[in-house]
């Protein structure tokens, strides 16, 4: 027996140190709106509530693309309703992008390096900041914002970052 809970210890061991070689990133979901916000994401994060000054944390594991928007309007009874910008299908908790118009903050948590952008090819609802803790800040305080992409074969707004950092998405910066 003894030899064999040894082999499993090992394995164990391994497992914890892949997982904690592997890249992943926090990003911080702020509100600075007079009215609140439901920001969601896919294919992490899903939704939730932000009232004017709160703060929302969701953990993104490596090798995730996917990106995190502002709804407004919202109303909610459990965990479906509808949102008059960027609704996704009328649930709380986003397994669909929202509808057009959505300000999006898009990402690639990789390994060495990440990617993140902003994007107003699906229009503009939101004045959004996005900054990663080794990148530069991304201002986008209304349509048309020159740090964004504007149409769908703009491939010149996507901005490196080194791996394992963080993220910081403003609403109403």
């Amino acid at each position: 027996m003894a030899p064999r809970a040894a082999s499993s210890s090992v394995l164990l061991l391994i497992l914890a140190a892949l997982a904690a070689g592997a890249s992943a990133a926090t990003f911080t979901i702020t509100n600075r709106c007079g009215y609140t916000v439901w920001p969601a994401g896919i294919p992490v994060g899903g939704g939730t509530q932000l009232n004017p000054g709160e703060t929302w944390t969701v953990d993104v594991p490596a090798g995730t693309s996917g990106r995190f928007w502002g709804r407004t309007g919202c109303s909610f009874n459990g965990g479906s309703g509808h949102c008059d910008s960027a609704d996704c299908a009328g649930a709380l908790s986003c397994t669909v992008s929202g509808q057009t118009p959505a300000t999006l903050a898009e990402y690639s948590i990789g390994g060495s390096q990440d990617f993140y952008d902003i994007s107003l090819v699906d229009g503009f609802n939101q004045p959004m900041d996005f900054s990663c803790s080794t990148g530069v800040n991304l201002h986008c305080p209304g349509a048309g914002c020159p740090d964004a992409y504007l149409f769908p074969k703009d491939d010149t707004k996507t901005h490196a970052c080194a791996g394992n950092s963080n993220y910081q998405v403003t609403f109403c910066p």
